[in-house]
């Protein structure tokens, strides 16, 4: 006991990156795949399939490789015109693969509003974008909160992913610990804390979904 009270609060010190790494991309790529959903239903053929070719590039390949592209690979390809370090970079590429997952969800959440919402906004004056950001957006939220929550739950247990661009973030620091003392209690610790902020999150989500419920009723 006195060991694992001993090694939390390096530990705990891989929370900063990890919990940064997660909000910052959280809030780029919700927006972000909102855009691309719009941008999907859009009646604009060319940028339609271009978005659809990014979509499953995106969900078609692992997020470790493209992490890995993003750093080593793409500086080279530019011969050094694009090049970032491990946080852009980490950023860069979350935003990407999650505002993609993020856009198929809230595509079918959108085409889920029957079209007499659209109809009825209509009739009462209100305008393609504020159809959207009034009458649909809400209520599309509502319906996709169940698949939101695991991609953001998923979004938390990826950030692990970074270790390979050597940030000090949870894992990374817990696997030199085990390396260090030839112990693998940190692992112990370092799945606490992922555990915690799961349970944070599914609550959440929990709250929100029963909160919006009530609307149904």
């Amino acid at each position: 006991m006195d060991y694992l009270l001993q090694i939390t609060p390096a530990i705990a010190e891989g929370l900063k990156i990890t919990v940064s790494l997660f909000g910052i991309v959280w809030i780029l790529s919700v927006p972000g795949g909102i855009a691309l959903a719009l941008i999907r239903l859009s009646n604009l053929p060319l940028i339609d399939k271009i978005v659809d070719a990014f979509v499953y590039l995106m969900r078609g390949t692992p997020l470790m490789l493209q992490i890995l592209f993003v750093y080593y690979a793409l500086p080279i390809i530019t011969d050094g015109a694009i090049q970032m370090d491990d946080a852009t970079a980490a950023v860069f590429t979350f935003v990407l693969n999650y505002a993609a997952y993020l856009c198929e969800i809230f595509r079918s959440g959108i085409q889920s509003i029957p079209r007499g919402q659209y109809e009825g906004a209509k009739v009462l004056g209100f305008t393609y974008m504020q159809t959207m950001r009034i009458v649909i957006l809400p209520q599309m939220f509502k319906r996709v909160l169940p698949p939101l929550a695991n991609e953001t739950i998923s979004l938390l247990k990826d950030t692990s992913l970074v270790y390979v661009l050597a940030m000090n973030d949870i894992l990374r620091i817990t696997k030199s610990i085990v390396q260090r003392d030839f112990d693998i209690s940190a692992f112990l610790v370092a799945a606490v804390f992922y555990l915690i902020f799961t349970f944070i999150l599914t609550n959440i989500f929990n709250y929100l979904e029963k909160r919006f419920s009530v609307y149904d009723e």
